[in-house]
């Protein structure tokens, strides 16, 4: 995903002379093309997070489109009161990129997860909150947040994550869709993670049980029209899949819709990390099997209901 972000930064300074990158001294080769188009607006800010978030501030306050990209934990927790004040309360148009969401540092540990992230910021006003799937919605997100000028949170994965869409135009910020159709039991999820309920998906519709998927894509603002088709259409089964914290993620988010919205025929169940920091040390895939957020479980846990 990071690739697909470096490249639609590039086509976006080529086609915009407000948009400025703003980079925690990461990804500096990743940003050659990008450097190329536009070098007087590339600014490598160090390991200062918490003072890049002040200039993309007053960059946006001065009418440019400024993005700020380094790893998540490091882009949302490192620096939540200039996000809060200098973001959010000025409504100040920055786009906030978190790479390496979730438990794609895995191998890390705790200081590199971000399990906690989309909690904390969809707590604060004027914030939108996009998790994409995959590249192609990466690029939709980007885009729409550059285009809207709102302040916009994107946590994207790391690379190699497979592509789970075929098309754009379903896609953008507060937009939900279905990725797989099925009957009864719906999967809602967002981030790379859904390839894991795709697979599951496919296993379970083996046995006889069919599983719909769909990618929320956006937990703030939630696709409000999306999510009544699907309790119209008889979805019933609700599981939340996400790679964070089972508290205050997307599973929270859409209880809090269900009870604002008083629909009680929706039974929801929530896949996320427990109430715990990972100590677990390996691969991602190896962290996500441990902490019961892969395929396996996903089966396991339908075959029970």
């Amino acid at each position: 995903m990071r690739n697909a972000f470096a490249k639609a930064m590039t086509d976006l300074a080529r086609e915009r002379s407000d948009v400025c990158l703003l980079s925690g001294d990461i990804g500096n080769r990743m940003f050659d093309l990008y450097k190329e188009v536009a070098p007087e607006r590339f600014l490598n800010c160090g390991i200062a997070e918490a003072n890049m978030m002040s200039m993309a501030s007053g960059m946006a306050l001065s009418g440019l489109r400024p993005v700020v990209y380094t790893i998540t934990p490091f882009t949302t927790t490192r620096c939540l009161e200039q996000i809060r004040i200098g973001v959010a309360y000025h409504e100040a148009p920055v786009v906030i990129v978190g790479t390496g969401s979730g438990l794609s540092y895995a191998e890390l540990g705790a200081t590199h997860h971000s399990l906690e992230d989309i909690a904390i910021l969809r707590s604060i006003p004027n914030l939108h909150i996009c998790a994409p799937a995959d590249s192609l919605e990466l690029v939709v997100h980007l885009r729409d947040a550059i285009t809207q000028a709102i302040p916009t949170y994107i946590r994207i994965g790391k690379k190699g994550e497979p592509d789970l869409h075929q098309e754009s135009t379903i896609l953008g910020i507060g937009k939900a869709h279905l990725l797989q159709s099925g009957k009864k039991f719906l999967l809602l999820g967002v981030g790379p993670i859904l390839s894991e309920a795709l697979t599951a998906s496919e296993n379970l519709r083996r046995r006889g049980i069919d599983l719909a998927v769909a990618s929320v894509g956006t937990i703030k603002p939630l696709d409000h029209e999306f999510l009544l088709r699907m309790v119209d259409e008889g979805y019933d089964n609700w599981i939340s899949l996400e790679e964070h914290h089972r508290i205050g993620g997307l599973g929270s988010s859409l209880l809090e819709w269900l009870a604002d919205n008083c629909i009680n025929s929706v039974r929801l169940r929530r896949m996320g990390i427990k109430d715990h920091f990972v100590h677990h040390l390996g691969g991602q895939s190896y962290v996500r099997g441990s902490e019961g957020l892969n395929a396996d479980s996903i089966i396991e846990l339908l075959e029970s209901i």
